[in-house]
Parts: C-alpha cells; structure tokens; sequence
C-alpha cells in the first residue's frame, strides 16, 4: 500500500498559479462594477464636524458619497476569532463602518462610490473635512499617564486589559544572598505584513442576501462579522474566498468586507469593487504589535534561576483588533520556556493613535522571543557562562506540562534540534574562534530557541469539519472551511485525504474556494493550525466514507464487510489481497445502480479539544563592519520539531518564508510615525525596508521528527515558527562579535552607529 503523507509530492495549486490561470478577487470582480474610494483621515487624533461632499458628487461618474454621518451604528469587533455564546468571551465590538471620532492618521471616515478609478480618486480628493482636533499619543505607556488623552471613552487610562502571572514568592526569594540580578528592556518596532496580493473585495446584493467576494483567511468568520456591522442576520451573508495571494495574519481581521458590503446595499446592491493600494495596506489594515518588555532575572552564579519579572506593554493603536491575546501569549511562554519557582508577570495592552494592531505571523511570540532570547544572552555575559550551556541546564525538561493548555513535551525536543543546529553551523567551534576579537571587521554566531502553542483550544473553540464526495471514476473531491493562503495546505490535506481514505494521491481533489454556502464550517487559517486541527475531520470523514465503500462493497461482492478494504482504488480481499472491483467501478454501479442508487458522501465536524507544543531554534553567524556600521548575515539555520512531516518541501518552504520575514524584523524594517503629527512616513515598498533575497544567505532549514501524540497525523505547528527565533540569533551573534547588546530591533545602521558610539568602539 503506498503512501502519501511524508512524501514531497507536488503542490495540486502549483500549475494554476505558475500559468497565472489561478483566479484572484481582481481577476473575479466584472468590469461593470463601481469602484469604491475610501477618504481617511489627515489627523491622528480627533472629530470629524463636517465633510462638505458638494464638489465630489459634482464630478461626472460619481454615483454616490457616503460619510461618517450616513453609516450605520452598529459597533462590531474586526478579529478573527471564533464566536463566542458567552459576552465576556466575545471579541471587542470598537469599530464602525466609518468613524466621526478619528483615532489615527489614516482612519476611515468616507467613502465614494463612481462608475470609475478616476472619478472615484477625483470624488476623494474634493471632499472637504473640518476636524475638532485633539492631543494624540503614540506611546504605550505615555497612554497610560493620567494626562494622556482618552481614546475610547469606556477604557479608563487607554488600558484595553491587563493580566498577570503570579508563582512562589518573588520578593522572599530575591532575598537569597549572592544573587546576581540581571535587568534589561526589550523593544520590538511595529512592522506590516507585506503579502503580494493588497486585500481586495467586491460585494453585490443576490436574492435580498449581500454577496461579498474576498480575499481573507476567516470567511465563515467575514460572514459573521459582516451581519453584526450591517445589523444583518448571518443568513443573508453570504462570504466566497477565492484564491489568495498571502495574508501573514492581516487577513485574519474583518478589513474593508463589512464597509464594502453595506455601500453596495447603498446603490441598489450593485456590484461594488474596493482595493486597498499598497499604502492603505500598510496603515488601515493591520500592524503587528510593537512591545515594549522589561525582565528582571535574579541568577546563582551557577545560572540557576531563582526568581524573574517580566513586564510588557503591548501598543494596540486606535481599535481593539486582536487586542490583549497578542501579548498574553507571549508573556505565557515566558514561564514555560524557562521554567521558574518565583514569577511576577504583568502585561498591558494599551489604546494609542497608531494603526490598529492585529495578527501577524507568530502571534506575540516574535516579540516575546526577542526579549527573553536577548535577555537570556545578557544573562550569560553577566554571569560568564556560555550561552549553548545556559539553556541546556534551564530550558523546559522532558515531562514538563503546562497546568493551562495541558500541553506536554514529550521528547527531548530542545537538545535534539539545539544539537542538530550546531551541528550545521559548526556553532562550537566558531563560538571558540570568534571570542575577543579586535580589529574593525568581526564575526560572530548566536542562538535563540522558541516556543510555540498549535491551535487555540483552551483559550477559544477549535472545530473543523470536511466533507468529501465520491465520484464516478473513484476519485473525490474534498472541502474544508481551513483556508489555502498560499502555505500548501491543500496539498497536505489532499495527502491526508489520499492515505486515510485508501486512494491514490492524485485521485483526491481540493476545492480551493470556500463559499459559506456550501464549505463546511471551519474558522479559517491561523494560529498554526490548519494540519493539526484539519487533521482530525478529515481523518474522521475519511473513516466515515470507508464504512459507506464497504458496506456498498459487501452489497456488490457479497463479501462480509470484515473481510475487505481499500487500497490504492481498489476493493481488496483481505485474505488474499485480490482486487475484487476498483473504486470507480463501485461508484458507478452505486450511483447507477436500478436497485439501490446510492450517492457516496461523507461529512463530519471534528471539535477538538487538546494542542500541541512546538519547539526549534535558529543559530545566526555574522559580519560585523564596526566603521562601517554594517551587519552581514553570513549563515543562518532553522531546525524545528513541528511532528511528522506531511510534505517535506512544503515545510523546508514554510522554514524559509519565516527566516525571511525574520531577517527583516531584525536588521531593516520599521514602520515609522512622524511624531508631531502622527503621520506614516515609510507606508510604501520604497521606504519601508523589506527584506529581499539580496539580504539574505543560503537559508537552511532542518528538522526533528518528533510525531505529536495527540494528532491524527503526528502534526504540530509549523507555519508561523519559523519566524519566531531568528531576530534575536543574529541580535546575539552581533553580541559574540562585538560585546554589545542592542535592546531593540531592527538594528540598523543608525542604531549600530549609535550603540558603537556608546562603547567606545567609533569615535566621531
């Protein structure tokens, strides 16, 4: 019997997309729909008292100007998260469809609708707006301080939430005499997701239901969140997600779908197009979290740890998004990592008048990975002890299980990707060399490990359903409502399908669109989960479609149902392995037959109520040009233990998209804010500086097959891990080539220069 899973076969999307037939929201949309222009704000902190339309609706083509004053009030939360029954559960409902209370330079406060681009730019540009400006804030904790300015009235001091973690007793134990106490503060920039494609939709009214047509990863959520905002039932929403040329987590977030569809029920449910331009993209879709963090750690001499602090304030912007579950995943990795008796752990998400942050690959943990891999590293310095020997002796051992998520590590996951890492970068020996060095060009490596929760359960509800249909000639088709975004899940699951059900792999047929009307209900793509938690329907379905084969097969061949299987296609005796009739023959009877027709289907939701640790970890060798103040990333290796392989290429390209975007966030990218207004200043491809493969090394990416107990498939996350741990390698490898430890990233020139300058080690 062959076998699928563990096997590179090719992607099932890749020749759509490499002959450019794969079909896109734009390639969808028809050429008679009217395009959709949103006015945002020139302010990043205010009211809007009046938007004079009178010249914009003047311009011939303009069908329709909408303002702040016309939309709906209905406040409905943007998050892509599943529904919840229970209120205190439910995500934060701080947005409308356009907002007369302006929360940042950017914000969207009208739209215009016209038969054409131009028309539509030139119906933006007249529109005329008179603001109540107001004090705005653009730091965490300045928003924090009594005189800062209010942002949502119900959220006293801008602190949308705050929790804590609480073990031992922290204040009795730094007692202790002869502690060593190591402090440091960690920053982390915000930065945007920069997928190919710019979000896009286009909405029309059908049958007296709203049609929205997107390109999200949360369709069956977009349909929820799209009846909240319009005052809808759920039932006349209507949500198809096509192909999708990236999303990273911006995608995970209700954008323009709900405004799109409420201005097409504006013109008679006409078809209406909106299209982000890339610097709409950067500044009023969503960000990632900047975080400031702070840790104290109290150390033996012998790298014991005794007691830690971990504080962090994470900088939402102007709407709640995912708001506090950013950081609070990041702050509960922080005792699990390195476990610790005595913990005093607080963390804030704060309002300010930046964009509004929401889901980015990794999910708070490039940020709390960042902080307490540099701080790890500063321990070391402190205390004289080799990094590779510190997180041998203190890293999470094999037993450990978290009381919360019940997770468990069952392998000595740590020391097994630590050592294969070192292995391939000869990390011992290049440690050794590169110690005190001198001169203006140095070299250095470092390393960081992450950790990494699979799926969402117990925080939130994890379900999955599959149904798959049995065709004529034995092949079938399968639907999911776990979105393709690009990442190769389909691919995997067709593999999955292929070995659970008895087929060839290339009998199995992904539906790649999801369409609320007819894909069953899954939450969509994040949070790492889509092999984990797709794993169990289709195992299921699949399980449920061979009892319906067989029992079909006893009914055609007379044989007892214990006696047969299917493999490769074929009804097989078990006794002696022969092949009584193929699959497709039992289709075509069954569905033809003049006795029992019987169409061969099976659907089935899976609720899943367990996760899975993942874990890995990057080493980093660099260049360091001291005059120059110039980093070059000399090698650079991923090994990660994310479970059995489903696709060994499919996840050697997941490693290396993660390093990428990795790369970035630790040497070149940053939005930035003009302080006095507010204002982006970097919101386009030129400026922001994006990593490219001119930035990059060979990229390596490894892996230890530790097959995770509780899935189906021995899977666990992988498809935001990679981006986890390698901003804080190369940050501690510029450390062993310089001695200095840089506390915020990206560390770019100006940075180095800076810090250089502060060592010593450049003069003016």
């Amino acid at each position: 019997m062959s076998k699928s899973v563990g096997k590179s076969v090719t992607r099932v999307d890749a020749y759509e997309k490499a002959t450019g037939r794969a079909k896109y929201v734009a390639d969808l949309c028809d050429r008679s729909a009217l395009v959709a222009r949103i006015l945002h704000s020139t302010i990043a902190h205010g009211y809007v008292k009046s938007i004079d339309t009178a010249a914009a609706e003047a311009i011939p083509g303009v069908v329709k100007v909408l303002t702040c004053f016309d939309a709906p009030n209905y406040p409905f939360p943007t998050a892509g998260h599943p529904w919840s029954t229970d209120p205190a559960h439910q995500d934060v409902a701080d947005r409308l469809l356009l907002n007369r209370h302006v929360r940042y330079y950017g914000d969207d406060i009208a739209a215009v609708i016209a038969e054409d681009e131009v028309a539509a730019a030139q119906a933006v540009r007249a529109l005329k707006v008179e603001y109540e400006e107001l004090p705005f804030v653009l730091d965490a904790q300045k928003a924090m301080e009594p005189d800062a300015p209010q942002i949502h009235e119900d959220c006293p001091g801008n602190v949308l939430k705050h929790t804590d973690i609480r073990r031992g007793d922290y204040q009795q134990a730094i007692q202790e005499p002869g502690l060593i106490k190591v402090e440091g503060w960690y920053d982390t920039p915000t930065v945007q997701h920069c997928h190919i494609e710019n979000h896009g939709c286009f909405a029309y009214e059908e049958a007296g239901r709203v049609v929205v047509v997107t390109s999200t990863q949360i369709p069956h959520i977009i349909r929820r969140v799209v009846g909240q905002a319009l005052g809808l039932p759920w039932g006349k929403v209507r949500i198809i997600k096509p192909y999708i040329g990236g999303g990273f987590g911006n995608k995970q977030d209700a954008l323009y779908e709900p405004l799109c569809a409420w201005l097409s029920t504006q013109v008679g449910g006409r078809l209406v197009h909106l299209e982000c331009s890339r610097e709409e993209t950067f500044v009023s879709n969503r960000v990632r979290h900047a975080i400031r963090t702070h840790i104290i750690s109290w150390v033996r001499p012998d790298g014991t740890l005794v007691a830690r602090k971990f504080e962090a304030w994470s900088n939402q912007g102007g709407y709640a998004s995912h708001g506090h579950s950013i950081v609070a995943k990041g702050m509960g990795a922080f005792p699990q990592l390195y476990p610790c008796d005595n913990l005093e752990c607080d963390c804030w998400t704060v309002y300010t008048n930046r964009p509004a942050a929401g889901a980015m690959r990794g999910y708070g943990i490039p940020q709390a990975m960042w902080a307490g891999e540099c701080h790890i590293d500063d321990i070391c310095k402190a205390i004289g002890m080799e990094p590779m020997e510190f997180r041998r002796k203190n890293l999470m051992p094999v037993g450990y299980t978290d009381g919360f998520s019940k997770n468990e590590l069952y392998s000595d996951t740590f020391n097994q990707c630590m050592d294969k890492g070192m292995a391939l970068l000869d990390y011992a020996r290049k440690y050794r060399e590169y110690q005190n060095q001198t001169g203006p060009i140095r070299k250095g490596v470092g390393l960081a490990v992450f950790w990494y929760n699979t799926a969402v359960w117990p925080i939130s509800l994890e379900s999955s359903s599959c149904r798959m249909v049995l065709n004529q000639d034995g092949s079938l088709q399968f639907q999911t409502g776990e979105t393709e975004i690009g990442q190769g899940c389909d691919t995997a699951y067709s593999q999955m399908v292929a070995d659970a059900v008895g087929i060839p792999v290339e009998d199995v047929h992904a539906v790649s669109t999801q369409d609320t009307d007819v894909t069953p209900f899954g939450t969509g793509a994040y949070a790492s989960r889509q092999t984990y938690i797709g794993g169990f329907s289709i195992m299921q379905t699949a399980q449920a479609l061979r009892e319906r084969i067989l029992q079909i097969a006893h009914e055609q061949t007379r044989m007892p149902v214990s006696t047969l299987d299917l493999v490769d296609g074929n009804i097989v005796r078990k006794s002696d392995g022969r092949v009584l009739k193929t699959l497709g023959e039992l289709a075509t009877e069954s569905l033809y037959s003049l006795e029992h027709s019987q169409h061969i289907t099976a659907e089935t939701t899976a609720q899943i109520k367990s996760n899975a640790y993942s874990f890995g970890c990057s080493f980093a060798e660099v260049e360091v040009d001291i005059p120059m103040c110039k980093v070059k990333l000399l090698n650079i290796v991923n090994v990660h233990d994310c479970g059995t392989l489903i696709n060994p290429a499919l996840a050697e390209a997941q490693v290396h998209g993660g390093m990428s975007m990795a790369i970035g966030y630790g040497l070149s990218e940053e939005l930035k804010f003009d302080e006095k207004t507010g204002k982006p200043l970097n919101n386009n491809l030129l400026d922001y500086k994006l990593s490219t493969f001119m930035d990059h090394p060979t990229l390596q990416a490894a892996f230890v097959e530790n097959p995770e107990p509780t899935s189906p498939y021995g899977t666990k996350a992988l498809g935001e891990p990679p981006a986890c741990s390698p901003a804080p390698a190369i940050r501690n490898a510029i450390l062993n080539a310089t001695g200095v430890a840089f506390d915020a990233c990206p560390i770019t020139p100006h940075v180095l220069y800076r810090k250089f300058k502060e060592a010593g080690l450049i003069d003016d």
